[in-house]
């Protein structure tokens, strides 16, 4: 009787099993193709990127299979592609109910725990921290530190080299409102590390000596080693003498009675959330940076524009008063050229998330455990949303400006960019800090622009300043 019953187990798994095959194979997957064995289409990828045209990838195959959805394999994964605005709403509305965020698995090798690698859930300190009410009150810091960067970097100089300047001034102003360290020793040492980090999410995943990702997995364990230090002096500290430079990230996660589960948060969890918040900072506000600079250097209407802006707040400060909220709020111009450089030339290219069940989108099915990926190259210059999509146009942010899911740098939906307003703020304080001093002009108008996979001038921008004659 025993063994009947075992078979009957086995036969009904069977069953299951063969109708799942068989509704599976009857499903209409999107069209596209899954290239190479084990690579799949991830060398034309890296190659279109390298090339400088990271858009060519995703509007050959648009045109080629479907303006909405197509099929591809990247990083040994089968992987749909959601285009269009319809193809962002779809995904941005969806989040933790058919789709959930996804990370490589040599990402979350370089973390050394893959349960913390969801950059896209900062803790409710973290994303408190960063909303416009708690970072109005850093817009002093951030314009202090900008014109003490200017006088030491770019005042001194004929000609600068915006990318790393950019790098430079992002990452200090970064440790100093994340954890109040301003030594530029210790500003450097943690750079390093956070350098060979990024370094390895873009190279081959080859765990050996002398390899870029095996420098990134060193490093990552030294800078853990680093950050952990640096906690457990601070908690020492607050013990000791109360409430020291709370208005840091830092003290504010140290300070905190219970988390949404009731429970204190660890060190390593204080940790992970200050490594996810410089991750998801520090390289893309540096390189929007750079374009926005590059583009007001290319485009003196733009940049009299802007100066003209920027001047009638430099106008109404004393000699040695500091921008303040209602300054930024004054800036509207010049965000919608920041926002035109970032629909233009996007620091990141999107994201990827994978299904939690079978789902049909544009008579497709998608099935559970596949990865999915949004991208900004599906809409920024698509002309079918931004006419003349190649021409710099801030005009298209006035208004309601462009259609919703159109623009999408920052993503969108419950997993959108918790650092979009620190970005807004610390880009629009360092155009004024610029073009109220300095008039600028391209060194290299034919510089090449590769994508990394973030857009990295070859040269790192070099740019020739003309101080305003006041």
């Amino acid at each position: 009787m025993d063994i009947f019953f075992s078979y009957l187990i086995y036969f009904i798994l069977f069953c299951v099993s063969l109708a799942t095959i068989l509704l599976t194979s009857r499903s209409k997957l999107p069209p596209g193709r899954k290239g190479w064995p084990i690579i799949g289409e991830s060398l034309e990828f890296a190659l279109a990127a390298r090339r400088g045209n990271p858009e060519r990838f995703i509007t050959d195959r648009m045109n080629k299979y479907s303006p909405e959805v197509f099929r591809t394999a990247l990083m040994g994964e089968n992987m749909a592609v959601m285009c269009g605005a319809s193809g962002n709403k779809f995904l941005f509305s969806r989040e933790d109910k058919v789709v959930t965020s996804w990370w490589p698995n040599f990402i979350k090798k370089i973390f050394g725990n893959p349960s913390t690698g969801d950059l896209t859930k900062p803790h409710k300190v973290l994303a408190e921290f960063l909303k416009p009410e708690g970072l109005k009150h850093y817009v002093e810091i951030m314009d202090m530190m900008a014109r003490k960067h200017m006088d030491l970097y770019w005042a001194p100089n004929q000609e600068v080299k915006v990318y790393p300047l950019s790098k430079k001034y992002t990452f200090a102003l970064s440790c100093r409102l994340f954890m109040n360290i301003e030594d530029p020793e210790s500003v450097s040492r943690i750079s390093h590390g956070f350098d060979h980090i990024l370094a390895g999410f873009v190279s081959l995943p080859i765990d050996i000596p002398g390899m870029a990702f095996n420098r990134a997995i060193k490093a990552r364990s030294i800078l853990h080693k680093q950050i952990m230090e640096i906690i457990k002096k601070r908690k020492k500290e607050l013990e000791e003498k109360g409430d020291l430079a709370s208005q840091d990230l830092l003290s504010r996660l140290l300070l905190l009675v219970s988390d949404e589960n009731s429970k204190v948060l660890s060190e390593m969890e204080i940790s992970n959330q200050i490594n996810g918040a410089f991750l998801a900072s520090h390289e893309t506000t540096s390189t929007a940076i750079t374009f926005i600079l590059k583009y007001l250097a290319e485009l003196p209407d733009v940049y009299d524009a802007v100066f003209k802006e920027q001047m009638e707040i430099a106008k109404s400060k004393g000699p040695e008063e500091f921008l303040n909220w209602n300054d930024i709020q004054k800036m509207k111009y010049s965000w919608n050229v920041v926002r035109e450089s970032l629909r233009l030339l996007p620091p990141a290219f999107g994201a990827f998330r994978e299904a939690l069940t079978n789902f049909t989108y544009a008579g497709f099915t998608i099935p559970k455990g596949w990865k999915i990926s949004w991208t900004v190259h599906s809409t920024h210059k698509n002309p079918k949303y931004f006419p003349e999509p190649e021409k710099f146009d801030p005009s298209r942010f006035e208004g309601q400006g462009p259609s919703p899911y159109t623009f999408v740098p920052f993503g969108g939906g419950p997993h959108m960019c918790a650092g979009k307003e620190y970005a807004r703020l610390k880009i629009l304080v360092f155009i004024y800090n610029v073009v109220t001093r300095f008039k600028l002009e391209i060194v290299n108008p034919n510089e090449k622009i590769t994508h990394n996979p973030t857009p990295v001038p070859a040269n790192g921008l070099p740019i020739r300043l003309q101080p305003h004659q006041m």
